[in-house]
């Protein structure tokens, strides 16, 4: 098992310089894991089926957050040299790895939230 403490903020290190400050970059933002989510149900999704699955995202946010996750080696993009054009979200293998993280996250959520009654 990692020592926690020295992997995950050692004294004197700029959070961002962290294992930890690194992955929350990768996921970070408001709509990050909700669409290495869907890709990871899904497998492949066009850049309309992510829009409408998601239902509150810009397209010009939609594309900004793919961009980073492209570059960033957790999605690829394919295109299909066709006429429409035609342009496939997918995971990468590395991707892949955050999937169990996700759902951790996920489900600690679920154990640990607030519920309300009314």
């Amino acid at each position: 098992m990692l020592n926690k403490k020295a992997t995950c903020a050692p004294t004197n290190t700029s959070p961002k310089d962290t294992g930890f400050g690194y992955t929350m970059s990768v996921i970070g933002g408001k709509y990050k894991m909700t669409i290495l989510h869907l890709l990871a149900e899904n497998k492949v999704l066009r850049h309309n089926e992510l829009y409408r699955k998601i239902g509150t995202i810009s397209y010009k946010s939609l594309s900004l957050m793919l961009k980073e996750l492209i570059n960033d080696d957790i999605i690829v993009r394919t295109e299909f040299s066709q006429v429409p054009p035609r342009v496939e979200y997918s995971l990468t293998k590395r991707g892949e790895t955050l999937i169990p993280i996700l759902y951790a996250i996920c489900d600690w959520g679920e154990k640990n939230r607030k519920t309300t009654t009314i």
